[in-house]
C-alpha cells in the first residue's frame, strides 16, 4: 500500500481547510485545493436533494468500499 505524508492542518491555507479530519481527506492536504474540493464533492453527493436518501446513498458507499477491499 502507498503511504503519503500528512501535513499538520497548520501548514493547509485557511481558505483550504475543512472542518472534517478524517485520514482520507487529509491524505489531500499536500495539495489543499484537492483537500476542499473532495470535501464539497462529498458533501454534495451525500446531503444534496436527490432521488436517494442519505441512509442509501451511505449504504452504496459501504457496498463499494467492501467491493473494493478499503481498509478504512
Amino acid at each position: 500500500m502507498a503511504f503519503i505524508d500528512y501535513i499538520s492542518e497548520d501548514e493547509v491555507p485557511e481558505a483550504d481547510r475543512v472542518p472534517d479530519h478524517d485520514n482520507i481527506l487529509r491524505v489531500h492536504g499536500v495539495h489543499s485545493r484537492t483537500m476542499r474540493q473532495h470535501f464539497d464533492l462529498y458533501r454534495d453527493l451525500m446531503y444534496s436533494r436527490g432521488p436517494l436518501t442519505r441512509e442509501q446513498r451511505e449504504m452504496i458507499a459501504v457496498v463499494v468500499s467492501a467491493a473494493n477491499e478499503c481498509h478504512y
